[in-house]
């Protein structure tokens, strides 16, 4: 018979029911608690913080989303306004209308209807809005029209009670005599910038953000599966794929304003060659130069994602299906890729969502301008979200206030809208297989 080791005969049984290690069962029990608690801590924080978030831009900007009107009487018989009616329903209207003193007509309307200081009621953009009722119906000009406009920043705090005695006075006493109206600010969702916080919208920047998006998405997705399918299936292991690796992982880091020089400096520099200077390859301002500078920004972010959703793939696809016949190229296209897809996705998900919130690297490259025509295609000058929250928060007005907390929300929504498409499409992947 073989004798017991000397560890098996010097082992004694374990006394679950001794104090000691009653005592140590509860210490670790209680261990186990103390982590759970502290996570749920950590989460309940965080929701917390984002609640907390969320409810102060709501407070704030909801008001963003409401005008104040001011119906004004304006005699326009009496004006005589020296107006072509011909010219009303053609594209000159505007200019006719603008070289027919209309604004100094309404500055007096106002003062004349609500007394001194009258004319600090109305919006200074408030004859835009007298311009599209005579164009709508030219016969306004033949008699007395009361046409809502907007209310200036002064009137609209007033009415909230925050202003000065005299605006106060005036808000209370326009208010008594139902010249005050409010509703929903669609101006604000189809607007671009201006210099009035009452005439302020969020379309310009807006679509200056779907354009910059799409040429971020088009240059960065491609070309970051396709680096990181080539890295994965197909590059030689050597010295040059790691240093190629180890530079992609490092661009990952980079700050943002980096990439801002550098797109300043290769697509909006002069270049000189033989003698011979060249102009910017880009135009300044424009979504395409922003497309590309944040495509660049992202490109690394995406083929990481993109290789370790390949590398996680099992070995066992590749080897049936070159088993049953497939080509290489046939075996990452038709089988690699799509079961790789939804981690490709979540990686493009967090390039596009880190690209959509930039601001520093625009700022470089000239996307902070005066934008008063939303931008008609990718070339044209264009700003974006960011840096039009930046913009307007540096505002001295207070109405610029609102306008700011509205579009942090605009921001977030379009941030919620991309991303649920995202992880939609990714869901879809997965089902499939």
């Amino acid at each position: 018979m073989n004798s017991p080791l000397p560890a098996q005969a010097d082992r004694t049984p374990t006394d679950w029911n001794a104090p000691a290690m009653q005592k140590r069962i509860a210490r670790r029990y209680a261990a186990e608690r103390r982590f759970k608690l502290f996570g749920l801590a950590a989460v309940v924080l965080s929701a917390a913080f984002l609640a907390f978030l969320l409810a102060t831009m709501v407070s704030q900007g909801w008001r963003g989303f409401v005008r104040t009107d001011v119906a004004l009487t304006i005699d326009f018989k009496a004006a005589a306004l020296p107006v072509d009616r011909a010219v009303l329903r053609t594209p000159g209207a505007d200019l006719a209308l603008a070289g027919a003193e209309l604004e100094n007509t309404v500055k007096g309307a106002a003062a004349t209807q609500f007394g001194v200081g009258g004319e600090d009621a109305i919006s200074e953009y408030a004859w835009l809005k007298v311009r599209e009722a005579i164009k709508q119906d030219p016969t306004n000009l033949d008699r007395a029209v009361r046409i809502p406009v907007p209310a200036s920043t002064r009137l609209d705090q007033a009415l909230r009670g925050d202003g000065t005695a005299e605006a106060q006075a005036l808000a209370e006493r326009l208010k008594a005599a139902g010249l005050v109206s409010t509703g929903f600010n669609a101006d604000f969702l189809r607007m671009s910038d201006s210099t009035d916080p009452v005439a302020v919208g969020i379309w310009g920047a807006l679509k200056g953000s779907l354009l910059t998006m799409a040429i971020t998405f088009l240059i960065a997705f491609p070309v970051g599966v396709l680096s990181a399918i080539y890295l994965e299936e197909y590059a030689p292991r050597n010295r040059w794929t790691d240093l190629i690796e180890v530079s992609i992982n490092n661009l990952a880091a980079v700050p943002s304003i980096i990439f801002g020089l550098l797109g300043l400096a290769v697509f909006l520099g002069t270049w000189e060659v033989m003698g011979v200077r060249f102009g910017p390859i880009l135009p300044r301002s424009a979504a395409l130069v922003g497309g590309v500078t944040l495509a660049l920004m992202i490109m690394p972010v995406i083929v990481i994602a993109s290789r370790n959703a390949i590398k996680a793939v099992p070995p066992s696809i590749r080897d049936a299906a070159l088993g049953i016949g497939a080509s290489p190229v046939q075996v990452v296209f038709h089988h690699v890729l799509p079961l790789a897809m939804p981690g490709i996705l979540t990686g493009t998900i967090i390039g596009m969502a880190r690209a959509l919130g930039e601001t520093a690297p625009l700022l470089l490259i000239g996307m902070r301008a005066f934008i008063v025509q939303p931008p008609g295609g990718f070339t044209d000058p264009a700003t974006v979200l960011p840096v039009q929250i930046f913009l307007w928060s540096d505002e001295v007005s207070r109405g610029f206030v609102e306008k700011t907390s509205a579009a942090i929300l605009v921001l977030l929504a379009f941030l919620l809208a991309m991303n649920s498409l995202a992880i939609y499409l990714r869901n879809r992947f997965e089902t499939r297989w």
